[in-house]
Formats: structure tokens, sequence, C-alpha cells
């Protein structure tokens, strides 16, 4: 066996230690993130999965860096024996199609809203199964390491990478999970952000892939692909980023809006008066379906995974039509791994990211958002109603504190509180009252900021007022 790769200078490497992160590996392009150690990634990942003469797909978004970067760990890959299918420009949840589809493992380039200067991997175990720092990504970046040091030696047996493009039958798929041919006219204004759902939406919600049209008038904003957001960052979370939308669905008189991320696995909804519906009222309207659907299929008591951090009409709306609510942690690759565990029909997180078990367990925002289309479709009803009906409680939305000390922090709140119940499934979740009256707030330490994230909601606006205020001040008291 002779090295087909050489060890690494150091001062060429990247940080291995800054850039794999809990649930996937993100960095600095050309600084702590390099195509020499993205090619010590590939290689670790085929070894730790055990891929060799198995395939191993590989996607890119459409930042600069993407190709390339893709083409390094394919060295990797290659030069430890997997059979590597790239895939091309892809948004994350055609990765996870491809992932699933072929029973292959799947490493995608993205950095997803994340800025220009950034790029990242996100790596799947074959059937798009989330890895995470606990379940593998440790692992490879040790391998990773030894790699850099040492070369990569060639396995017995390589083979020639080939390349697929998935984008129609991804397209065809997800039309054969919601269909929207019979549905009213609708226009919708959808904002791309420059990023990988100007590739995909005309595949999927238009003509692009051969299929056929749909009852969609659809006003497109910043499809071209521009790794560089030369409109604004493809980070909807942020409420500066969905202005533009926002006005151009009040000015065009559309029904609704859409903003996708960078690498468009997560969607967020715009109402037809500029105003934005919660994630949370998403995944309601989305279970409700998803519940419907696995009921009408003979299935009793689906599971809806909601992570904690989710409204608690969540909750309310899936015991309601029958449904079993699991409630978990907030994170991919552990929704995903709960997914898996309980045969859940559909997941969802605060954060806009939507699990199907039709898809494999994993994410995809396309797929939520048409969900979101067949229901306002078939409903007659406005996305405002449809919003108002699924947001009866008032949260406070994410709240980030800098501190000196988190574990103090948190301690002080068990202190202060010690009266009422406390949770610790992930951060600290205190909560008072049933019924009537009653507020929730879970305080969670940043794993890579000093930094502690408040949540809140009540029953009331005047309550999660007085709650947030009240928690702040404890948070905030030393700084």
């Amino acid at each position: 066996m002779h090295t087909a790769i050489s060890a690494i200078e150091p001062e060429l490497r990247g940080d291995l230690t800054q850039v794999v992160k809990n649930y996937d590996i993100r960095g600095l392009v050309g600084d702590t993130l390099t195509a020499p150690l993205v090619t010590a990634l590939g290689a670790a990942t085929v070894d730790e999965l055990g891929l060799a003469d198995l395939e191993l797909v590989i996607g890119h978004d459409m930042r600069d860096s993407s190709p390339e970067f893709a083409e390094a760990f394919a060295r990797g890959a290659t030069a430890r024996g997997a059979r590597v299918t790239h895939l091309g420009l892809c948004s994350t949840d055609m990765d996870y199609f491809a992932s699933g589809r072929r029973g292959a493992a799947a490493a995608m380039f993205t950095a997803s809203h994340n800025p220009a200067a950034y790029n990242g991997i996100k790596i799947s175990a074959a059937g798009a199964k989330g890895i995470s720092f606990d379940s593998g990504l440790s692992a490879i970046r040790d391998r990773a390491a030894a790699y850099l040091d040492a070369g990569i030696p060639e396995a017995e047996h390589t083979h020639e990478p080939q390349r697929v493009d998935v984008l129609a039958d991804y397209a065809r798929h997800l039309r054969s999970l919601v269909d929207l041919s019979g549905i009213r006219p609708l226009k919708l204004v959808i904002d791309a952000g420059n990023g990988m759902g100007g590739y995909t939406v005309p595949a999927v919600l238009q003509e692009a892939a051969g299929l056929p049209s749909l009852p969609l008038e659809i006003v497109p904003m910043y499809f071209e692909l521009d790794g560089n957001f030369p409109n604004h960052e493809a980070n909807p979370l942020d409420p500066k980023n969905l202005v533009d939308l926002q006005a151009r669905v009040v000015a065009e008189g559309a029904d609704l809006g859409l903003a996708f991320d960078g690498d468009a696995d997560r969607c967020f909804v715009v109402d037809e008066q500029g105003e934005p519906v919660s994630p949370s009222a998403v995944c309601a309207i989305v279970a409700a379906r998803e519940i419907a659907r696995a009921n009408t299929a003979g299935e009793s008591q689906p599971t809806v995974i909601h992570n904690l951090l989710t409204s608690r009409h969540v909750e309310e709306v899936v015991r309601e039509l029958g449904g079993e609510p699991v409630r978990t942690r907030v994170g991919h690759s552990l929704i995903k791994a709960e997914m898996a565990r309980t045969g859940a029909v559909f997941g969802g997180e605060h954060s806009a990211h939507y699990y199907f078990r039709d898809f494999w367990g994993a994410d995809n925002g396309m797929l939520a958002a048409m969900h979101v289309l067949a229901e306002l479709g078939a409903s007659g009803r406005r996305v405002s109603e449809l919003a108002a009906e699924h947001t009866p409680y008032f949260a406070s939305g994410e709240i980030n504190s800098t501190v000196a000390d988190a574990a103090a922090v948190l301690e002080r709140l068990r202190t202060e509180f010690a009266g009422i119940e406390l949770d610790e499934l992930d951060g600290l979740t205190i909560s008072e009252g049933s019924s009537g009256e009653w507020w929730w707030a879970n305080v969670r330490p940043s794993n890579t900021e000093p930094l502690l994230r408040l949540n809140i909601e009540a029953s009331t606006p005047e309550l999660m007022a007085h709650v947030r205020d009240e928690f702040l001040g404890h948070i905030r008291q030393d700084a």
C-alpha cells in the first residue's frame, strides 16, 4: 500500500478543532477550512463509515468555494476506496434525497445561512441518517488529523468517480408526496436569497424539470445563484432578511410569500399582509396534515416530534387529532435519531426545520412549503387566518445574552425558581401553570459562544413580557 496523498504542512492545514461542530463541519474558507483539510476529512469519512467499495454521494451549493471543496473531499474518499458519485449543484434536501433513494452515505458542501466567507460539510450515513459529534464526527475529526500528519494511504481497490443529476427525480418524489394539481390558483412571491432555492423551486413548483404546470403564479426574487449573497444574507430567521419579501408580497397582492435559506433546507412563510408566520404555526399545520394522512392509511396514534422550543400549541394540536407528541432537545441529528426511533410521521423545530418520515426522516423545507400551499389551496382561507388559528399564545422569540459564566447563571435560576417545575432536557426549562394563566421559559447555553439563549411563551402578552423581563434581569444582573 502506497501513500496516495502526502502529509500536509501545518501552515496549510486549517484547524480541525475549530471546524468540527456538534452537528456539522463549518469554518472560514482558506483559514480554518482548507482544501487539504477537506481531503483528509473525505478519507476519514470513508474509514469511519466503512464505505470502501460502497457509494458516497457528494453535492454542493452555489458558494464560490463549494465545487473545489467537493472535489477535494472526493479525492480523499476515492483514495480510501469509496465509489464517489458527484451530484453537482444541489440543495441540502436534494443531497438527502440522493442518500435516501440510493441507500448511500452523503456529503453536502454548504454553510447554510452563514455569510459568504464560510463553508462547511453536512455528512449523512446511508439513508440520510444524521451524524453528530457524538455519533461519528469526533471520530472523523481524529482520523482526519492522523491523515494530515502521515498522509493518506491508497486503498486496495479504487474507483473512478461518476456524476448523476437527481433534480428531476427529486422534484417528482416531492410531487408524489403532496399533490398540488387540484388546488385553487395561488399567487406567491418566493425569495431564494441567491441560494439553492433558485435552482429547486423552478423544478418542483414550475416546469423546469419537465413536470406538468401547477396552478401557481410565482413571482421570483433573487433566484440568481450567487454565493456572495448580493441582496441580503440567505438567513430568513433574521427579520431584516425578510423585509424585501414582505414588501413585495403586499405590492403584488400575493396570497403568501416563501423565503428559503442558502441551502434551501429551511423555508419561512409570510402571510398576505406581509407578516411572518411562526415556524410553530407551520409545524401545527403540517403535523395536522401528516396525522390525517397516517390515519387515512390505517395508522392509529401516529407520532409527531417537536423540540422543546416549539409552541405548546403544537403538542395540543397533535393530541387533539389523536397523535402522540414526543418532546425532544434542539438539533437536527437528535431529531433525526428520534424520528427513526419512534417511527414518527413528522418532526418540527422552532428554527423552521421540518422532518418527514416519507423523506427518510430528513428535513425538507420545500416539502413543508408544499404542505402549506396544499392547505391554503384546499381551504379557501387566507394565510393570516391559518396563522392566527395556530398562534394562540405569545412568544418572546430567542433573546441572546452575553454572560461571563453560563453555569453560574443557570445555577442562580435554579435557586430563584426552586419552588416551581424545572426540567433539564435541554438547558433549563422552568414553567408554571397548566391551564388558564401559564408560562414556560427555556435558557440554553450556546455550544460555540459565551451566550445564553432565552425563549419564553405564555398564555397572555402581558404575562410573557413580565416573565421575559424577570428572566433577563436575572441573566444580565452581572453584566
